[in-house]
């Protein structure tokens, strides 16, 4: 199994009282992805990270091996969710995959 751990922090801009609902939509659009797109077995989206933590909210995705990452980022079904619901509002991306 491999890991695929993301990190943003939220665009200044984004209001603060515009952010629960923000993360509810990703959270879900994300776990959705689950049984759409090859190779990906797991999503677990953070969306309240401790005081001590660097970034706003972060997404541990587990798939069945290393190319599962690649057809992860281009498959449509992520893509669509990833133009729509995260990167709009989303900045300092941090990957670290294992």
């Amino acid at each position: 199994m491999v890991h695929h751990i993301v990190m943003w922090k939220f665009k200044p801009e984004i209001p603060e009282e515009k952010r629960p609902e923000l993360k509810a939509a990703m959270k879900e659009n994300l776990n959705a992805l689950v049984g759409k797109v090859p190779g990906l077995l797991e999503m677990n989206f953070v969306d309240e990270p401790l005081s001590s933590s660097t970034h706003d909210i972060a997404l541990v995705s587990v798939m069945e091996k290393a190319e599962d990452i690649a057809v992860y980022g281009s498959h449509p079904a992520h893509v669509a969710v990833a133009d729509t619901y995260v990167r709009p509002y989303v900045t300092e991306r941090a990957c670290l995959d294992y």
